[in-house]
């Protein structure tokens, strides 16, 4: 398995969910979040693992924030931030 080395090949639906995976969604709590079927959240997963170059699905946002230098919870935790007066 050859991973991505340029992050610009994850589209801005595959940075939701990995972003969802981060929160520690079930494909089924991702497609109902997304408005896609769980079938659908899982072909997202997959390619994910693709991309990244990892056998498992909970890795995924552990590769992604190496490839991209991002956190995936940096959006959620901003907003928890807000929410606090933070």
């Amino acid at each position: 398995m050859q991973a991505l080395r340029d992050p610009s090949g994850i589209t801005s639906r595959q940075r939701q969910v990995v972003e969802l995976i981060a929160q520690g969604l079930s494909n089924d709590e991702v497609g109902l979040v997304l408005g896609i079927s769980p079938r659908t959240a899982k072909a997202h997963c997959d390619v994910l693992r693709q991309k990244l170059g990892v056998p498992r699905r909970r890795q995924i946002p552990v590769a992604f924030r190496l490839l991209t230098g991002e956190d995936p919870l940096a959006s959620r935790l901003e907003s928890a931030r807000a929410d606090n007066g933070g």
